[in-house]
């Protein structure tokens, strides 16, 4: 599948954390917990629309907050990796070293709101998700581009001179030298266009500020030759996002600043595409076309009706990005469908089955 939506290339290393003194906050979290706490204020909004006791929407938050953090993380283990969390249970509760699915988070708050309505006699079942689903939507928007922020779940690569390199993981690894590194930066060089051979094998210049520390240039520049190109043809990381040649030499200038020393590494990366900039955008729509919908109805809508727009919509698009996403785990190698795929076609067959019941029950008066 070929989509050409970028007409660049762009280096991209952002550090995770929100501010790089304190790496407890990162803005996965933060972006995951604004997709609450908007989603609370949407709903807050829409219960008073509709006559009900907007003090019920803490309670529903509650049910929502803990349905996706389980439900995704068990999807993760009983969809992805199985036999290394079942054989280490302990594993399954280190959610923040990541391995979240959002089939799984889907499948645990259509239940947990079963569980809700069943305490709500004001409420049917089909009502709160239909209106829940609005602001899922745009959670799931902001949760990828956490994801983005994470450097994780991107693309293939694109085969062309246009997409993302992601660099961080090789920033991080060549930040644990033997030598004393100060700072590491991956960033695209402005002077080596002509090194562009549209095959999406892009330039890349990494700058490694090392502290003197007593290291000669000498000792630097051997060290840096074996060091460096170690790591960025060696590590998994690396080869899976960088495209240094493994059979010549380190290709570097070492120059001295006087407090410390400049090593800049000139490498290559492998341009793949921004899915999660794709995934995004696909559900921030998908939230404003629901909302628009309830804000034009609202109590006319028919019950199922923006459920199953919502299973239609988020999971069919789904389905067309992991055409563009690399694989999570390796068993998804040659398979003609992967696991996100597979997920995503009852979920969308189900969409259909609610909007052709809803429509065929129509509007209310």
């Amino acid at each position: 599948m070929t989509l050409q939506l970028i007409v660049d290339y762009i280096v991209w290393s952002p550090n995770p954390a929100v501010f790089p003194s304190f790496e407890r906050l990162r803005w996965y979290s933060l972006l995951f917990a604004f997709g609450f706490i908007i989603s609370q204020q949407v709903m807050i909004y829409i219960y008073r629309k509709e006559g009900q006791d907007d003090r019920l929407v803490d309670k529903l938050t509650i049910y929502m907050v803990l349905a996706t953090i389980i439900g995704a993380r068990l999807g993760h283990v009983l969809f992805y990796e199985p036999e290394k969390y079942l054989s280490n249970p302990l594993e399954i509760l280190k959610v923040w070293e990541g391995g979240l699915a959002s089939h799984g988070a889907a499948i645990a708050i259509l239940f947990s709101l079963y569980l809700y309505a069943r305490k709500v006699p004001t409420q049917t079942y089909l009502w709160v998700v239909d209106r829940i689903v609005i602001v899922t939507a745009m959670t799931g928007a902001m949760i990828r581009m956490g994801n983005l922020m994470n450097s994780e779940i991107g693309g293939k690569p694109t085969g062309t001179d246009s997409g993302f390199v992601y660099a961080r993981d090789s920033e991080e690894i060549l930040e644990t030298l033997r030598i004393p590194v100060l700072e590491v930066s991956a960033y695209k060089p402005d002077n080596r266009e002509s090194e562009l051979t549209g095959t999406g094998i892009v330039p890349v210049n990494i700058d490694i500020k090392i502290d003197k520390g007593g290291f000669s240039e000498g000792d630097l520049k051997a060290t840096l030759n074996t060091d460096v190109k170690y790591v960025l043809t060696k590590f998994k990381s690396s080869q899976k996002y960088m495209a240094e040649n493994p059979n010549t030499p380190l290709n570097f200038d070492l120059s001295d600043k006087g407090d410390h020393f400049l090593a800049t590494i000139y490498t290559f990366g492998i341009a793949r595409y921004p899915t999660q900039i794709y995934e995004s955008a696909s559900y921030f729509i998908i939230f404003l076309v629901l909302l628009w919908l309830w804000m034009t109805y609202k109590s006319r809508l028919p019950d199922g009706l923006l459920l199953g727009l919502f299973l239609i919509s988020v999971f069919g698009m789904r389905f067309v990005w992991e055409y563009l996403k690399e694989n999570q785990v390796d068993f998804e190698q040659g398979l003609s469908l992967n696991m996100g795929q597979w997920l995503s076609i009852p979920l969308v067959i189900g969409g259909f089955i609610l909007v052709g019941l809803a429509l065929k029950k129509g509007f209310k008066g």
